[in-house]
């Protein structure tokens, strides 16, 4: 199969808010874009659908002697072999597709995080970099976007993660640092049970919060000459707030149910955010 195919297909099974915000990008932008987002699928498939940790690691050794065949050598699988031209066109470092992979290995070693600071790491290795190079893609003068783009991934991911609660739990994986959950009155066990609290509620708006203020750092940090050629990265903005908006009109019950918003829904927010900007 063609390389760019299989990465539009990987990209537009995947049903994501992202592929919503890649269709008013320029061609060269936009096959760049899907690359590296099918590039996070696949590394990102390998820890969510293998069973086996062993097996996994395995694998992403593999991804990683694929991202060195794209800097220097013939890359086997059809995504690396589609992000040849995209890293030497956007200047794409090859760290930073080591860094995502680094992320990945993290659910794969823990599946706790004891505070904040080291929940941020895992946030930066498989956000705040995948906005960096989208950064680098989209374009930017002001170093300043930089900044922007790192709130950015880390507010996106929190936004998964407070979406994700009780999905991730029946994975055995509590992304909501440990410390937290004591300062709250929440145990381990409530969270794997399934056991909504008042408690609990309000441990989520303390991170419901924390959110919304990286939102509001990152959009703080994008300079206006920047904004028109980030406007990408506004739509994402614009359907992951929208998400967080629904989880706390739902009533936050994310032990038990999931929050998603329809595809129409998508494309309706990422064409009015378009035009905004």
């Amino acid at each position: 199969m063609d390389p760019d195919q299989y990465c539009q297909d990987k990209a537009s099974a995947s049903g994501s808010s992202f592929y919503y915000s890649f269709m008013f990008l320029p061609k060269d932008k936009r096959r760049a874009i899907t690359a590296l987002y099918a590039f996070c699928r696949e590394v990102d498939d390998v820890v969510d659908e293998c069973s086996d940790a062993n097996v996994a690691r395995t694998t992403l050794s593999w991804w990683r002697t694929q991202v060195a065949a794209i800097y220097g050598g013939k890359p086997q699988h059809p995504v690396a072999q589609a992000l040849v031209p995209v890293v030497q066109q956007f200047h794409l470092t090859q760290e930073h597709l080591l860094e995502i992979i680094d992320g990945m290995e993290m659910d794969l070693e823990q599946a706790r995080y004891p505070d904040f600071k080291s929940l941020q790491l895992y946030c930066y290795r498989v956000a705040s970099v995948v906005g960096l190079l989208a950064a680098e893609i989209f374009g930017y003068t002001d170093r300043k976007t930089q900044k922007y783009a790192h709130d950015l991934g880390i507010a996106f991911q929190l936004t998964n993660i407070i979406r994700d609660v009780g999905e991730d739990a029946r994975r055995n994986r509590i992304y909501l640092p440990m410390d937290e959950l004591a300062k709250f009155g929440v145990t381990a066990a409530d969270i794997l049970n399934s056991k909504e609290t008042e408690n609990f509620q309000k441990l989520m708006a303390f991170q419901i919060e924390r959110a919304q203020r990286y939102y509001q750092q990152a959009l703080g940090y994008l300079p206006a000459v920047d904004r028109k050629a980030q406007r990408t990265g506004l739509i994402m903005a614009a359907i992951y707030q929208a998400t967080l908006k629904e989880v706390v009109a739902s009533g936050c019950h994310v032990l038990k149910e999931r929050v998603s918003l329809t595809p129409r829904y998508k494309l309706w927010l990422a064409f009015k955010a378009w035009l905004k900007n």
